[in-house]
């Protein structure tokens, strides 16, 4: 395991790290049990990954009770936790600045722990971006001092709203969602590495499709039943455009990660886990970096074709 800066008095990160809502319980799919949860974060660390991503929201607070409950005989120092602000765990969503110590407190209390690494604001809307017209960060500061947390951001999904915040705030981890198939956000890496701002890769294999498991006829029960029959043939044709692009077919999973992970500026990439068997398929992406020549066809492939159709998520 490759491990990556992450903040300048937190531990290195694994290059892989654990998208944890799928730890979480759920009546929306089939989730896992307490115990395989807890399997799975032990596996994983066995595995050498110490990065681990979490929010109120993931199965209602299950996913943060029991990722505290697998890390509490851990080492805190070896590990780093990132959560999240805004979405609630009873349920909701609750952007307001007061509200910030409230929800980090709950998320303390269900990991375990005394601090968490970095607090990021779930997906905020644009306006709570800009340091300037909003106090939302004067207490994330004040947090600081308090050490409860060493550092904050937000989760975002394009470069404008990267750009906006590191113009006018203090951030120094942003969750950005990249992959082969929306490559937006990587025109804010080059930004983000002169700013010292750590890149959490999320959504990497682009809820799914990237796996090669997916087509135009697939039904999804979950969020993804968003997207019309149109949109999942769309989705579907690219994706056998990637196939053909890359040298193995059958590791579109690992290419596409890998693919990831090919940007310095990226700190970790937390692809989700339903399963053991899953996470070590994730794992392999590490085994060999990706080729320049590789990443130069992808890039261009998203520019010439993926960019122009506007791809909803």
């Amino acid at each position: 395991m490759k491990y990556n800066h992450y903040l300048k008095d937190s531990p290195r990160v694994s290059e892989i790290g654990i998208g944890a809502w799928q730890l979480g319980e759920s009546s929306d799919w089939e989730s896992m049990s307490e115990k395989e949860a807890i399997e799975l974060v032990k596996k994983s660390l066995e595995m050498g990954v110490n990065f681990f991503d979490t929010a109120p929201n993931y199965g209602k607070g299950t996913s943060e009770i029991r990722l505290g409950k697998a890390l509490k005989e851990v080492d805190r120092d070896k590990i780093v936790i990132n959560t999240k602000f805004g979405h609630k765990d009873t349920g909701g969503i609750n952007y307001e600045s007061d509200y910030i110590r409230e929800s980090l407190e709950g998320s303390l209390k269900r990991l375990q722990t005394d601090y968490v690494d970095s607090l990021i604001i779930h997906n905020p809307p644009f306006e709570y971006l800009d340091g300037n017209k909003t106090d939302h960060y004067e207490i994330l500061d004040k947090l600081k001092q308090e050490g409860k947390i060493k550092a904050y951001g937000a989760s975002l999904d394009t470069y404008n709203e990267m750009k906006l915040l590191m113009e006018t705030t203090g951030s120094k981890v942003i969750e950005a969602f990249f992959n082969i198939l929306f490559q937006d956000t990587a025109k804010a890496f080059e930004m983000a590495k002169e700013n010292e701002v750590a890149i959490i890769v999320k959504i990497p294999l682009d809820s799914g499709w990237l796996t090669g498991r997916y087509d135009e006829n697939t039904q999804f029960s979950d969020i993804r039943k968003r997207w019309s029959k149109e949109d999942k043939k769309v989705r579907a044709d690219l994706v056998e455009k990637v196939k053909k692009i890359i040298p193995d077919k059958n590791r579109i999973l690992q290419t596409s990660i890998a693919f990831c992970l090919a940007y310095d500026a990226v700190s970790t990439v937390i692809p989700g886990n339903k399963s053991i068997q899953q996470l070590m398929s994730n794992l392999e992406s590490t085994e060999e970096p990706m080729p320049k020549e590789l990443i130069y066809k992808l890039e261009d492939f998203y520019k010439t074709e993926v960019e122009p159709l506007k791809l909803p998520w």
